[in-house]
């Protein structure tokens, strides 16, 4: 009886406290951008804001070009997702659907790709845009974004593209439909949480991407807002109140995200990585 309460106990332990871990820094963050600066330098942790105030979120969005920042990760951000999406449609299909010669070794060159850090190719990619006289611009961080992006999209999506019988692709073309039109009318609807969880994760990607721009785009106008979260640090230090403000305001985006796709998204990335 008490081994058979303490294995149903233990679970539920354990997951409160990753929650409790997991939970905490985000509240941390959130509530601190509500504090008054006393309460944030003081020795002893507020734990709860008592006076709640807003002039964090004041000097946060009133740094200059502060909507060009937001526009600008919105652009990036959205188009290299998008593009990924439309070449990982076409790849994952070719992969789950077609036998060629090199299929497994192209497969793993993906996996590879995924696992390298791209921290290492920035001097690479710098030169190149340089090169190409595209520095401050964003179409290069979008490709480079959407490079990024594009392995795990691909890996993903054929996993639900392998996962689809091939006989409904088969039937529908017995029906008139050409290869096309069977793709986008029998296994493209059946793609919806694959394309949920790869989107999501292309988002937060190319959403909280820093080393790149730093290096591709000096210019402000053609900066995201991973650089704007920098720019409350000074001589005199770290202006605390407005680094929370800024971190939160940066966070709501991808939380909202993520609350409308958590169930597909979740399914999504269970369920493509099955089969393939």
């Amino acid at each position: 009886m008490k081994r058979s309460l303490f294995g149903r106990l233990w679970p539920n332990v354990t997951a409160v406290a990753l929650f409790i871990g997991f939970v905490f820094p985000v509240y941390w963050m959130f509530a601190t951008a509500f504090k008054p600066t006393g309460d944030i330098i003081s020795e002893d942790p507020v734990w709860f804001p008592t006076d709640v105030t807003f002039e964090h979120f004041e000097r946060a969005t009133g740094v200059d070009h502060f909507w060009t920042y937001v526009t600008n990760s919105l652009v990036v951000t959205l188009c290299a997702v998008v593009l990924a999406l439309v070449l990982a449609l076409a790849g994952s299909f070719a992969l789950a659907r077609m036998r060629f010669k090199g299929r497994r070794g192209f497969v793993i060159g993906f996996m590879l790709a995924q696992m390298a850090p791209w921290e290492v190719m920035i001097i690479a990619m710098y030169m190149i845009v340089r090169d190409a006289s595209m520095l401050n611009s964003l179409v290069p961080l979008t490709a480079f974004y959407m490079m990024m992006i594009l392995p795990f999209t691909i890996l993903t999506l054929r996993g639900f593209v392998a996962a689809v019988p091939r006989d409904l692709e088969e039937a529908a073309m017995v029906d008139g439909c050409t290869r096309a039109q069977a793709f986008r009318k029998v296994i493209l609807p059946l793609l919806a949480p694959g394309l949920m969880s790869t989107s999501l994760f292309g988002f937060i990607t190319a959403w909280n991407e820093f080393p790149l721009v730093l290096v591709l785009n000096k210019e402000t106008e053609a900066q995201t807002l991973p650089l704007w979260l920098s720019s409350f640090q000074t001589a005199f230090g770290n202006d605390w109140g407005a680094t929370m403000a800024a971190s939160s305001l940066f966070a709501i985006p991808i939380l909202i995200l993520f609350v409308f796709l958590q169930r597909r998204a979740v399914s999504g990335l269970t369920a493509g990585a099955v089969k393939g």
